[in-house]
């Protein structure tokens, strides 16, 4: 067995601790504020709500020099809480990607964070816009793969009510398809002639699902992202199915008397059996091959975010400073870990992500040049002698 020589690792070690330190001056250059987080509320709510403006603000003293920018789609509380309940979403996420490509600390890309139905809304957003770029994009109890029933409604809550009245009179109508928000996401499979409406009235969902005609620039926006995080709240009755927040969906019946349907026991198809990502419609299997898919669960009901919760997200995700290392390379090097190691990488604090980048260097380096003492040895084992025959010496 042939092992390295001492000068070798002498020289290897040196450069270790060369490439170490220039990576540690490096990673100050760009650990000096956190990577800007972008908001945007759930229905009911608003971005000027009390919940809301203290949740920026724990942000803001949590990680010192963050910047937290709240979407809001009108300038007074109650009329945007009204535009979460009232108008077209299609619109409302054009409206965003204005907003948000006016806002200079964003220039250089941000982390978003969506609440309920705000997660579906800000994927959208990186789908069809996405300038400035999205790094890591985390929703709490979304609706990726819609509704199968109609959210309940607090007493408190006239716009919901006055919303759920209206849908009464059908939630295909191009009314309802044009002018109430939870009917822009409403998907029943289990219906076949619920989810034919659904596939002929629906501009939203079943357009950034791509569940129609499939649009690449979604797919190539979406796999942008570093990391998709998605938590389910285990107790949630409100999102029907409550794993739509996991893009999981019941399967689609094949006719008006699929009795599979109608089965209690029937179970939303896991998203890593479902027809979106076996036909990677939206590029999320792709994601899932280099880790960028989290999927994690809340304890509680729709939207009680705890600390155990918090604790899933902050400071691991989002909070961050941004990598020295260009997307590519991240997404490669995430690629790598993830099937290697099983490790998240980018779960992991800047400084590790440097130091593991900076053995995977050193590694290399001692490959190639064990490979290449190696065939210096072969070189001079053998021999050609001049009439041409191979001897060994």
């Amino acid at each position: 067995m042939m092992y390295p020589s001492r000068g070798l690792l002498v020289r290897c070690a040196t450069m270790l601790a060369l490439t170490t330190a220039q990576l540690a001056r490096a990673a100050s250059l760009f650990s000096s504020r956190p990577v800007p987080v972008v908001l945007w509320h759930g229905l009911g709510d608003s971005a000027y709500s009390e919940g809301m403006q203290s949740l920026a603000d724990s942000l803001r003293e949590a990680f010192p020099g963050l910047f937290v920018h709240l979407v809001a789609l009108e300038d007074r509380a109650r009329a945007d809480q009204k535009a979460g309940v009232f108008g077209n979403v299609n619109d409302q996420v054009q409206q965003v990607c204005e907003q948000l490509a006016s806002i200079k600390e964003l220039k250089d890309g941000f982390d978003g964070i969506g609440f309920s139905q705000g997660g579906q809304f800000l994927r959208a957003y990186v789908e069809r816009c996405n300038k400035p770029a999205m790094r890591n994009l985390v929703t709490f109890g979304s609706q990726h793969m819609g509704i199968a029933d109609l959210p309940a409604c607090s007493p408190a809550d006239i716009f919901c009510r006055l919303a759920e009245g209206l849908l009464r009179g059908g939630i295909y109508t191009d009314y309802a398809q044009n002018n109430v928000v939870s009917a822009q996401y409403y998907r029943n499979p289990k219906d076949p002639r619920a989810f034919q409406n659904y596939q002929e009235k629906n501009h939203f969902l079943a357009d950034i699902n791509n569940e129609l005609q499939v649009n690449q620039t979604y797919i190539k926006n979406l796999k942008s992202l570093d990391n998709f995080v998605m938590l389910m709240f285990d107790k949630d009755i409100t999102v029907e199915p409550k794993r739509s927040s996991w893009f999981s969906s019941y399967p689609v019946a094949n006719g008006m008397n699929d009795s599979a349907h109608k089965d209690p026991r029937n179970q939303p198809l896991p998203l890593r059996q479902s027809p979106i990502y076996l036909e990677d419609r939206l590029g999320l299997k792709k994601m899932d091959k280099r880790g960028a898919l989290v999927f994690e669960t809340c304890h509680g009901p729709h939207m009680r975010i705890d600390s155990a919760c918090q604790l899933k997200v902050f400071g691991k995700w989002i909070g961050t400073p941004a990598s020295v290392l260009p997307r590519p390379v991240r997404h490669a090097w995430a690629y790598v870990n993830w099937n290697l190691l099983g490790v998240q990488v980018g779960s992991l604090p800047a400084v590790i992500q440097l130091t593991l980048f900076s053995w995977l260097l050193l590694s290399m380096l001692v490959l190639s040049r064990l490979a290449a003492v190696a065939v210096l040895k072969v070189g001079r084992t053998l021999h050609v002698p001049r009439r041409g025959k191979i001897a060994l010496s």
